[in-house]
């Protein structure tokens, strides 16, 4: 995902930006979640802020190849369109149903129900390249 990169959300503003540090995380704003062989990835909780009100979102199908850092679908917003980016280089495992009749989601459950898709990973060792928490918090949260 690409937004322009907006200020995160400042005290008093609604809901503190959340940085869970199981998670992985890359520079165009995608999450991604170790389970084995493979990785579920999302859009971060500081993405889905930016984007405002998830309308549509657009994934591979199952079984399509994915390269890490070039777009494997979109997520549509009341205010742009913006590419998601794939994390890891690998083979689309699952697919999110729920985002597809839901797409809200995104909005209400980042990290939960509004993930995207799984990739079976062809390098497991990949997602050790992508930022912890605290680089990636170090990212949108200018200092």
């Amino acid at each position: 995902m690409s937004p322009a990169t907006p200020a995160a959300a400042g005290p008093g503003e609604e809901g503190e930006v959340e940085f869970p540090e199981d998670l992985r995380y890359t520079k165009e704003h995608e999450w991604a979640r170790a389970e084995g062989s493979r990785i579920r990835v999302g859009i971060t909780d500081f993405a889905q802020d930016a984007l405002g009100d998830v309308v549509y979102v657009d994934l591979p199908d199952v079984g399509a190849e994915v390269r890490a850092d070039e777009p494997l679908g979109e997520v549509e917003s009341t205010k742009s369109v913006s590419d998601v980016y794939s994390p890891v280089t690998g083979t689309i495992a699952e697919r999110n149903p729920l985002v597809d009749d839901r797409p809200e989601l995104v909005n209400e459950q980042p990290y939960g129900d509004g993930w995207l898709v799984v990739i079976e990973v062809d390098d497991p060792a990949a997602i050790q390249a992508l930022m912890d928490a605290r680089e990636y918090k170090s990212l949108v949260e200018p200092s």
